[in-house]
């Protein structure tokens, strides 16, 4: 027991340590802590996690091609005119778009664009911004476990195998996409009267005071002003049709799962037909090449975007610290199931606790996913339990130090979204906690009513 407890906090100190580094480090840092492990503590290491490295690899970079043709400021632009069209109603439309619109890119960075303007709106409005702007950056988040091309659930998709019952991409979105929306317009909800209105607010009314101060707010912000691209619409029409490649293929497997007799769409490899992992590589990538033909677009421009480079990110932090957890898990598996099996088996919920503050402090549902689900197989949880508890790997709003929330922080000229003096009384804390709870019901009761 003790060697356990020693390597668990092993562990844990290289995660905050990673985290505290920043970027890559989280990567480097789990990489040495499995030469720890190993080395020193005589672990054998286990498999890195090459499949879901390969799935994020293709994923973003067919994303990065995406933004690189113009796709994702079009979708920023439709969004935009909905807000626009309907400014009544941002504090309930604003957090639909942001998840919408990470649901269909597959990352959360998309949001930076969309956070003026929703702002911009909301004081059009006279609507306090921080009702919007806060929900509407947590939304954006709670989008991830609920695209068919993120990171997290192509993750997830990695490790299905290994669950004793595989899921396909479709089991997957069936659950996390409702149980998300429901999230999100509970959250949003509740934003509706949070705070004072805005020209009822002291504290805005004092700022109001200052000339500087009243002319910033009086400046339109606008995406729609910007001239995108010939190549916007096409690139959006083949990365779509891409996504539903890939659904299309689960819908059949899944519907072979359930007794029909329908021909095969891959060829068969020793008897099976080619894993959903690899399809998931091949097609998104092919996409991607197709958006880069049919655009022309430079393979330099797709190295160098934001969405290319936040992806790489990712994919180290992954590697490392996937590693070092699944390295860990395997060398005290007696001991987990043992002691932690029981109570996890007889109360799921802990399990979601558990997943819950792990990302707290992990700025990425995939490597919050990456490290318990190896716990999860250790304990021989199910995959469909493991599914429905799949949007609680979303905390990192807790200590509101994600890009998003500080670019919700800084986009909104009124003040009104902020971290407080307490630093937990922030802005992001109750949306956040209202929409993973609903989200995480939601998707472990319809996890209970699908399987």
């Amino acid at each position: 027991m003790l060697m356990f407890w020693i390597q668990f906090f092993l562990v844990l100190g290289a995660i905050l340590l990673g985290i505290r580094r920043g970027g890559v480090a989280l990567g480097l840092i789990g990489g040495l802590g499995v030469a720890v492990l190993v080395m020193g503590f005589r672990a054998a290491p286990s498999e890195p996690p090459v499949a879901v490295m390969l799935i994020i690899l293709a994923v973003v970079t067919a994303s990065a091609t995406l933004q690189v043709a113009g796709g994702l400021d079009y979708l920023v632009q439709l969004a935009e005119k909905l807000l626009r069209a309907h400014p009544k109603y941002v504090t309930i439309l604003a957090p639909l778009c942001t998840f919408f619109l990470t649901v269909c890119v597959g990352t959360g960075h998309a949001v930076y664009a969309l956070l003026p303007v929703i702002a911009d709106v909301a004081l059009r409005t006279k609507t306090r911004p921080e009702r919007p702007m806060a929900v509407s950056s947590v939304a954006s988040q709670m989008g991830i476990t609920a695209s068919p091309v993120a990171a997290a659930v192509t993750t997830f998709l990695g490790y299905s195998a290994k669950m004793g019952t595989p899921v396909t991409i479709y089991d997957i979105i069936k659950i996390t996409l409702p149980a998300g929306v429901v999230g999100v317009l509970a959250a949003a909800a509740w934003s509706l009267n949070r705070g004072r209105d805005l020209y009822s607010d002291p504290e805005f009314l004092a700022r109001l005071e200052d000339p500087k101060f009243k002319e910033a707010l009086d400046v339109s912000v606008t995406t729609l002003d910007k001239k995108l691209p010939r190549t916007a619409k096409p690139s959006v029409a083949l990365f779509f049709s891409g996504v539903l490649v890939i659904v299309l293929i689960a819908l059949r497997d899944t519907a072979v799962n359930a007794g029909y007799h329908l021909p095969n769409i891959l060829p068969l490899v020793g008897g099976k037909p080619v894993p959903m992992t690899t399809v998931v590589q091949f097609v998104m990538l092919s996409f991607g090449a197709f958006i880069l033909f049919a655009g022309n677009i430079k393979a330099a421009d797709i190295a160098k975007s934001s969405v290319f480079t936040a992806g790489m990110i990712a994919v180290v932090s992954i590697f490392g610290i996937a590693w070092m957890s699944d390295t860990f898990v395997s060398a005290n598996k007696g001991f987990l199931v043992e002691k932690i099996g029981r109570m996890v088996q007889f109360a799921p919920w802990t399990f979601a606790v558990a997943m819950f503050c792990v990302s707290a402090f992990v700025k990425s549902q995939a490597a919050t996913l990456t490290v318990m689900i190896p716990f999860g197989i250790a304990l021989k949880l199910p995959a469909t339990l493991m599914l429905g508890l799949m949007p609680a790997s979303y905390a990192y709003f807790f200590f509101a130090f994600y890009p998003s929330d500080l670019a919700a922080i800084n986009m909104d000229r009124s003040g009104t979204t902020r971290i407080g003096k307490y630093l937990l009384n922030h802005s992001f804390m109750m949306p956040g906690l209202i929409g993973v709870s609903v989200s995480t019901v939601v998707a472990y009761l319809l996890s209970r009513v699908a399987f």
